[in-house]
């Protein structure tokens, strides 16, 4: 693709490792657009940098000394573009296994001309399998927030560049859990994130093993711990709601009644599995209030994921407060 086009405003970059025909999708789905697009690769191996060299203004390979993770990805990339294209105001991230809506752009743009204190603007992230297992399935509920202020996107947004270089753009030392970090330095800086409703990406997860979806709930575990720690000073409680629940539920509790059952009976043990019902009944009720077309199954489905996950969870907060006691490098929990 040649370098030479005019730009205008707007730049793209693209992440990925071992994305295979998922990246060719997703950078087909910006074939199209004007915009100059840079591909970051993270030490894939199925040949995704040769591949993509074809099809975007340029690539840049990560360097392996350093760990790689998703935000160091997009700061380069980032860098990479705004070196190219130092005229640039607004950059259009985008997951490698993803494909943009061909409308997002110019509504993107819109929400962004329209309202000059928004740093972040995102839409509707669908799955693009989502009846191909239960895991996808979530993945979709999890991505259905709602529309208007919001405290953090995922991974897809448009971001204006005087906003992201103002804070100093993502922490490429988090392996997980850079979006809402990001949102939240950029929310403490005065600027907004905005949810918008309509259409933005399709997301191939391919997820289809229990496996795959406790490591993906371990490594939101490990995000809640780190984002927590790092912002601990600031008395403003990032992340430690989630962090504190996560403990408490798969945790404290079962010691606490494991503990007491040792002192008044085993009978007591009896109540985990109680409280553990009382905890999805709660979700399941809270769920079907906010998502009133969602099925009943569906909702089921969800409130049992999120009992289960607080035990994956567990062990990520506990991988990163080992690692951070230890001084060990931490490394990328991955689910593919």
């Amino acid at each position: 693709m040649s370098a030479e086009r005019a730009p205008g405003k707007l730049g793209i970059v693209v992440i990925g490792r071992n994305e295979g025909e998922r990246l060719k999708a997703c950078l087909d789905s910006l074939a199209a657009s004007a915009y100059p697009i840079v591909y970051v690769d993270s030490g894939s191996t199925d040949g995704s940098a040769a591949q993509a060299a074809d099809m975007v203004d340029s690539v840049v390979r990560l360097d392996p000394a350093r760990p790689f993770t998703a935000a160091r990805a997009r700061n380069e990339g980032a860098a990479r573009l705004l070196e190219r294209f130092p005229g640039l105001t607004l950059i259009q991230f985008v997951d490698g296994d993803c494909v943009l809506d061909p409308a997002w752009l110019g509504r993107g743009i819109m929400v962004h001309e329209q309202s000059p204190g928004t740093a972040v603007v995102c839409g509707r992230r669908r799955e693009l399998h989502p009846d191909a297992s239960i895991y996808n399935r979530l993945c979709d509920m999890e991505w259905d927030t709602p529309t208007g202020e919001a405290d953090s996107s995922g991974g897809d947004f448009l971001v204006r560049v005087a906003a992201f270089r103002a804070v100093d753009g993502f922490n490429s030392d988090m392996i997980a859990g850079e979006e809402p970090e990001l949102c939240y330095r950029l929310r403490s800086a005065g600027w907004r994130i905005q949810r918008i409703p309509h259409e933005m990406t399709l997301h191939d997860a391919d997820i289809s093993r229990f496996s795959q979806f406790w490591l993906r709930a371990k490594r939101a575990g490990h995000a809640y711990a780190q984002g927590a720690y790092l912002h601990s000073g600031d008395g403003r409680g990032f992340r430690w709601r989630e962090v504190r629940s996560i403990i408490f539920y798969s945790a404290l509790l079962p010691l606490a009644l494991l503990f007491l059952s040792l002192l008044l009976g085993p009978l007591l043990l009896a109540l985990l599995p109680v409280t553990y019902l009382a905890l999805a009944v709660r979700v399941y009720l809270g769920r079907r209030v906010r998502k009133e077309s969602e099925t009943r199954a569906s909702a089921a489905i969800y409130a049992t994921s999120v009992v289960v996950g607080k035990f994956a969870q567990l062990l990520g907060v506990l991988e990163f407060f080992t690692s951070q006691w230890v001084k060990k490098p931490r490394e990328l929990i991955e689910y593919k």
